[in-house]
């Protein structure tokens, strides 16, 4: 008897000693979440007399109004045209504009507005917008913020057209060449209305106007 209770014990004991140091198996990951893919855009450079702006453009986000700049871009409507007008409210704050300047031999029809509560493209500081009178009348003439600038959103809460303007991307190089702008001399005469004391002159140059890879 002793001896089978000996044998019983060298049985079970090595099973004991097995489940308590036997290797486990890792945990299984939790699957990290899906990365977002950032959403397509393209560069575009502006070459002017005073230097290069680059511009990243929404075309995934603001889809009608990029597509509106590639198209004068494509088209080599802006070639030759100018930074025309500059509104400085202080250091580094506030606009400057360029576009076709009502030049009927390059203007294309005007497009549908994209406020930028449907794009989440916002006026921050170097954002390029389309400058428009009432919604859907924007064509070929373009500013380009200097600092950021909410009041240029779309605000629902507002009376009145409170649509905004629709920005379409943003400067990614060349800060400094539109800070010269903003700081360019202008006329103290020339602008009709709220835009006397805001034409550049002289005007900045477009030189180029193309995509990049």
């Amino acid at each position: 008897m002793m001896i089978r209770r000996v044998l019983l014990t060298a049985l079970f004991v090595p099973a004991a000693v097995w489940a308590q140091t036997a290797p486990t198996s890792p945990p299984t990951p939790a699957p990290s979440p899906a990365a977002t893919p950032k959403p397509a855009t393209q560069k575009v450079a502006i070459d002017t007399s005073e230097g290069r702006i680059v511009l990243e453009l929404e075309t995934e986000r603001a889809p009608v109004t990029a597509r509106n700049f590639l198209r004068y871009a494509d088209q080599k409507r802006l070639d030759g045209t100018w930074f025309y007008r500059s509104v400085k409210v202080a250091d580094k704050f506030g606009f400057i504009q360029f576009g076709v300047d009502g030049d009927p031999k390059r203007i294309l029809p005007p497009i549908a507005h994209e406020p930028t509560t449907k794009t989440g493209v916002k006026h921050v500081n170097g954002a390029i917008s389309t400058a428009r009178l009432a919604p859907g009348t924007a064509r070929g003439e373009f500013t380009i913020s200097v600092g950021d600038q909410p009041s240029l959103d779309a605000d629902p809460s507002r009376p009145g057209d409170n649509l905004g303007y629709a920005a379409f991307g943003k400067v990614v190089e060349g800060m400094d060449v539109v800070w010269k702008i903003l700081d360019a001399k202008t006329s103290p005469t020339r602008g009709d209305g709220v835009m006397k004391g805001q034409m550049l002159e002289p005007k900045i140059r477009i030189v180029s106007v193309r995509r990049l890879p």
